[in-house]
């Protein structure tokens, strides 16, 4: 099979998949992402293959040159441009995403299972439609979530099973394609907004623990003074206190440690506008004798 990929090197084993399964790639479409290539790794091996790496977006005259070189396929994982028309073309063209659809349309659902504490997720390989993920499904896999699942333990887990469906598909795409399955209706999942990214310093410990396995590197948001900070890492636990919720309690250099309802959130990894905030001179201790009403302050 003849095919061409619009990609990401998140997906990359959607790649490597379909070259030991005996695909020959035509081009690589990827696009530069933070003043770097999104598709690094896919265009070096592309190279090495000499097949051509294309970074500007895919538009109607790249699928005409495609027709003209006998390319069968058009394979998405991660792309981040819409794709014109291709039916003129091609004859397939498949989108890989990190959900089992028809729920989690959208650019990136991970977060959003993770913070509705979903139990089970998984992945799906979709005929490429004009509406963003809504084309019938050819292939999907689902599977189970741990109670601790987190952001990174959750994308790498959607990568190893779109590498699977790969495979599969490559064994025989014509007949799944004949077999693809329409979607149910279903809401689309937008980027998360700031607020819901943010973490409250109001909230629980298994809020606040919650909120950063969902984000995990991404990082959630912290109002820190006049300002808001971005939190990559920190750890939160239940804890007996008499501090309100909010207060900074503890800091020991780039660690700092505020109070939730019931416990602590430790920050560990953190940076952007923090100027303006400083640890105590003489912080608190770090295990002050309850209340009479234990860990409410009031």
């Amino acid at each position: 099979m003849r095919f061409a990929i619009a990609i990401e090197d998140k997906f990359d084993g959607v790649f490597h998949s379909l070259l030991v399964s005996g695909w020959t790639p035509v081009k690589v479409f990827t696009f530069p992402m933070n003043g770097r290539c999104a598709g690094a790794a896919v265009a070096a091996a592309a190279e090495r293959l000499g097949v051509p790496v294309q970074l500007s977006r895919l538009e109607p005259g790249d699928l005409a040159a495609l027709r003209a070189q006998a390319c069968e396929t058009l394979v998405v994982a991660g792309y981040r441009w819409r794709i014109g028309d291709w039916t003129q073309h091609l004859r397939y063209a498949v989108n890989f995403h990190p959900s089992p659809l028809p729920d989690g349309r959208g650019p990136w659902p991970l977060v959003r299972a993770l913070r509705e504490g979903r139990k089970q997720w998984g992945v799906s390989c979709h005929k490429l439609s004009p509406e963003f993920d809504q084309g019938a499904v050819l292939l999907k896999e689902r599977f189970d979530l741990a109670e601790d699942e987190s952001h990174e333990s959750l994308d790498l887990r959607c990568q190893m099973a779109l590498r699977r469906l790969a495979e599969r598909l490559a064994q025989n795409l014509p007949a799944y394609w004949d077999k693809a399955k329409e979607q149910a209706p279903s809401d689309y999942w937008d980027f998360w907004t700031e607020e819901e990214r943010a973490l409250n310093l109001n909230g629980t410990v298994e809020q606040a623990q919650k909120q950063l396995r969902a984000f995990g590197l991404l990082g959630c948001t912290l109002k820190m003074g006049h300002g808001a900070v971005t939190v990559r890492r920190a750890v939160a636990w239940p804890e007996s206190h008499a501090h309100a919720p909010g207060t900074l309690v503890h800091g020991n250099g780039r660690n700092l440690v505020f109070a939730l309802a019931d416990g602590y959130l430790g920050l560990t990894e953190w940076g952007e506008s923090v100027k303006q905030v400083q640890a105590p001179a003489t912080p608190p201790p770090a295990n002050p004798p309850p209340s009479p009403r234990g860990a409410d302050p009031k």
